[in-house]
């Protein structure tokens, strides 16, 4: 119909493929792959968040659970198992298909023997148990009114039991219990096939509701069905907005996106360079600071070496005219005078620091270096540096005409959608559901009063079988009740005789139906199981599929059914068991019918989507960073002055050996303190305090002098080995720091190119990644979200369900009770035969003389 081939054509629009990009790849050299393999791998492309398409929410449940009937229905499989125990005949069915359409050669059949086609043996050998079923079933149609009219006509003639005379028998009432019991027996288990026959009867009548329920859902989810998949189209299409905007939010901020996986590249040699640049500016204040330190202790420690020098020989000349007293001539205090006198010599300074030549030269220089700004200078290359992004987003300023590409593929995309009367189709695909529904139901009121018939029709037949029980059970009653040990054959009483008689009524209509009945069960067993065999079981399991989706089944040149009705094309590899699958886990239709084989939507995505001019405006993105400016020349001038400011040049040497030499000869704390100590030896007196004057005065001078010279001292030691540490292969330092920069600016302004392409490429790759996942975002929808072909398996299942579960099963369940009945009939002629004897009255009867 015209709906379908629309619907068909709209729902194919949304595939994708990357089959394109996969054979540009496998077209890569193998050289490029492995370079490829080396580079740096693109950043990950975000995520984008399509949404969930618009779900169809179906009503139709197409299970069935038969409940306790179902024990019944199990028992006539396990009968139609016995009966028939040979597997589906799927070769000998596409063999007598094929035959009779005109697949095989008439030629290649007369190979066979003339006289019996082998697919006809075949065939009777898989038909065995049903022949002979139906054989036997068609034996007591035929013999039973034949066996019936001749006994009727030998009880007419007295014989088969016909003659009103009973003989005398010791074990009687042994036999006409045995008759007895097994005439119950056999009753009971007629009423029991009777019972089953009718509950198979009642569930057909109950299942009429339950098809009425099926159909409703079935055309309810068919209907929402087609109302659904416009929303789940048009929300398709809407959200090429997502991977559009996503992109354009790229583009607006391809400064800081592209422009920082560039800068993030380069940084790994660029700032190292300029980090030691910037170390050296904050060396060059560190210099200063130690030449003014070194400048500073130098004149501290010269001025003050004069003046302790004059201040210690003062000292020394004292102390020596206080030993030059008379007193120190005195034979016990000689000695401590003479040993004080001895270590007079120690009192002098040691470190000379007015050899030391000053550092004002490498001071000024310094300074004249200093005055220029290398920090800011090496700040001004990190912004410079840095600006990257700016310089990317100013040099790319042509990839906004890229927002209107992106607008006409929308549009596109919405036009192609829109190309198909989708809503008009589908509408009028609801009009056709709802005309159908209209028309299914107006057949309900003469389903219910066909089935209304089938029901009375076979209450009726049960009625028969009834009805010969009733006779039974009656006669078995009156006859139990009215039989009387004591009377003789012919005096028995008028109930017993009513028993016997109502045994043989049963007996008669046992005759009439039995045979009539027997037709009917071997007509619906043979139509009943074969479909149960033949069409219901290999549905249930799917080989039924299998012959259908059979290879060139209809004819030599066709080989797909299924394609060759729906698109004329059965070359496509699309089987009815296959879409079924499908649709049973409910995918879209698009992937169940393997549209993708009729229409070249991917072509279309490709074209569209990513077209050539979007790639062209990619390709298009160039960026030059050779403006970029590490380290303009006064930082290098600065730099340079630095290595020849002469620091190099000072003494450290010198001056680490004056420093080390000490202030002093000797400590004068401890000189003092020794002198104290011989002063104490002394006699208590002028002397004695004399010295201890001279020690206060020592120690003054310790404190005044030498503390603050070793402080100057310290400090000009620090400074010293800091300069010497700084100086060390200056010059060669500073050479490689201006190698390391201009290095890192002909990295940029030269080579920067394979960093900047090779970036580029990774953005574009992410840009172009984005509308991929749209693509594949599309893809795996139709596959399995939208027009999710539910509908059409519950249908299958819906119709094996109504036709195998309710109808052939139930119909199964009847003959096999109805069966059983007739079956149990022929013991029960026999039986009530042989007990009537015993309940009706004789005309004879033998006598015995004592």
């Amino acid at each position: 119909m015209l709906w379908t081939r629309w619907l068909v054509l709209l729902l194919c629009w949304g595939a994708t493929s990357g089959e394109q990009q996969a054979d540009e790849r496998d077209r890569a050299p193998a050289e490029v792959r492995a370079d490829s393999r080396r580079q740096r791998s693109p950043p990950p492309v975000e995520p984008l968040d399509f949404g969930f398409v618009p779900a169809a929410v179906y009503d139709t449940h197409a299970y069935y659970e038969p409940g306790a009937v179902g024990i019944l229905f199990h028992m006539v499989h396990a009968f139609l198992y016995a009966v028939q125990p040979n597997s589906f005949p799927k070769d000998l069915i596409v063999k007598v298909i094929q035959q009779n359409m005109g697949g095989i050669k008439i030629e290649e059949w007369r190979k066979y023997d003339d006289c019996l086609n082998p697919v006809l043996l075949q065939w009777i050998h898989y038909e065995a148990g049903f022949l002979i079923c139906a054989t036997i079933g068609i034996l007591i149609v035929v013999l039973t009114p034949i066996i019936g009219m001749c006994f009727c006509v030998c009880r007419c003639c007295e014989n088969c039991g016909g003659e009103m005379h009973q003989r005398q028998r010791k074990n009687a009432d042994c036999q006409r219990g045995f008759y007895t019991a097994s005439l119950v027996a056999t009753s009971i288990f007629i009423v029991v096939g009777v019972l089953i026959a009718y509950a198979a009867n009642h569930n057909v009548s109950i299942q009429i509701k339950s098809t009425r329920r099926l159909i409703n859902t079935n055309m309810r989810d068919m209907k929402t069905f087609a109302n659904n998949t416009p929303a789940q189209i048009e929300y398709l299409t809407a959200q090429y907005t997502t991977a559009k905007n996503k992109v354009l939010s790229e583009l607006d901020n391809i400064g800081p996106l592209l422009g920082g996986r560039i800068h993030s590249q380069l940084e790994k040699e660029v700032v190292p360079s300029l980090d030691t640049a910037l170390r050296m500016a904050g060396a060059m204040r560190e210099t200063k600071e130690a030449l003014e330190n070194v400048s500073s202790s130098l004149e501290v420690l010269q001025e003050g070496t004069g003046q302790l020098q004059a201040r210690l020989t003062g000292e020394r000349a004292s102390l020596s005219n206080t030993l030059s007293d008379p007193a120190c001539t005195n034979g016990a205090v000689s000695p401590t005078c003479n040993t004080i006198r001895s270590t007079l010599s120690q009192l002098g300074i040691s470190a000379d620091y007015s050899k030391l030549r000053d550092v004002s030269h490498a001071l000024d220089n310094i300074d004249t270096v200093l005055k220029t700004d290398l920090t800011n200078i090496v700040q001004k290359g990190y912004s410079s540096f840095n600006d990257t992004p700016r310089l990317v987003k100013e040099q790319t300023k042509n990839i906004v005409s890229v927002k209107g590409t992106l607008d006409k593929i929308g549009a596109e995309i919405n036009g192609f959608s829109k190309m198909f009367p989708v809503e008009a189709s589908l509408a009028n695909f609801t009009i056709f559901l709802n005309q159908g529904l209209k028309n299914i139901e107006s057949y309900y009121p003469q389903i219910d009063q066909m089935d209304f018939y089938r029901w009375i029709g076979c209450v009726a037949v049960l009625c028969l079988v009834v009805l010969v029980l009733a006779f039974n059970i009656l006669g078995l009653l009156c006859g139990s009740c009215g039989y009387d040990k004591q009377a003789t054959p012919t005096t028995r009483g008028c109930l017993s005789n009513t028993g016997g008689n109502l045994l043989m009524a049963g007996v008669g209509f046992s005759f009439i139906f039995v045979w009539v009945l027997m037709a009917m069960v071997t007509t619906f067993f043979i139509v009943g199981g074969n479909v149960e065999k033949l069409v219901c079981e290999p549905l249930a399991n799917r080989q039924l599929f299998k012959i259908i989706d059979t290879p060139f089944l209809v004819h030599p040149a066709k080989k797909n059914f299924l394609p060759g009705m729906l698109f004329q094309n059965p070359n496509i590899d699309l089987t009815l068991g296959s879409m079924y699958r499908d649709c049973f886990e409910n995918n879209g239709l698009y992937h169940a019918l393997q549209l993708e084989t009729m229409f070249n939507i991917n072509s279309f995505l490709n074209r569209t989507v990513y077209n050539n001019d979007l790639a062209k405006v990619f390709e298009s993105v160039q960026v030059d960073l050779q403006h970029i400016t590490l380290l303009e020349q006064a930082g290098r001038d600065n730099l340079i002055n630095f290595a020849n400011s002469g620091i190099g040049q000072i003494d450290y040497e010198a001056y680490l050996a004056e420093v080390n030499k000490g202030v002093t000869l000797v400590d004068l704390l401890s000189f003092s303190t020794d002198l104290e100590a011989q002063a104490d030896q002394l006699p208590r007196g002028a002397l004695e305090n004399a010295l201890k004057g001279h020690a206060s005065s020592i120690r003054q001078i310790h404190r005044e002098q030498v503390v603050p010279m070793e402080q100057a001292m310290s400090t000009l030691s620090q400074s010293i080995k800091q300069l010497q540490r700084m100086s060390s292969d200056l010059p060669v330092k500073v050479t490689n720091i201006l190698s390391a920069i201009d290095a890192a600016e002909y990295l940029i302004t030269n080579n920067a190119s394979h960093v900047v392409k090779q970036e580029t490429k990774g953005y574009v790759q992410s840009l172009v990644g984005y509308f991929r996942q749209y693509t594949e975002w599309v893809k795996n929808s139709l596959t399995a979200e939208v027009a999710q072909c539910k509908p059409i398996s519950n249908i299958v299942d819906s119709m094996e369900i109504v036709a195998c579960s309710f109808i052939v099963d139930s119909v199964n369940t009847f003959w096999f009770g109805l069966g059983g009945c007739c079956i149990l009939l022929i013991p029960s002629i026999i039986f009530s035969v042989k007990l009537a004897k015993y309940y009706r009255r004789m005309d004879t009867e033998d006598v015995f003389e004592e």
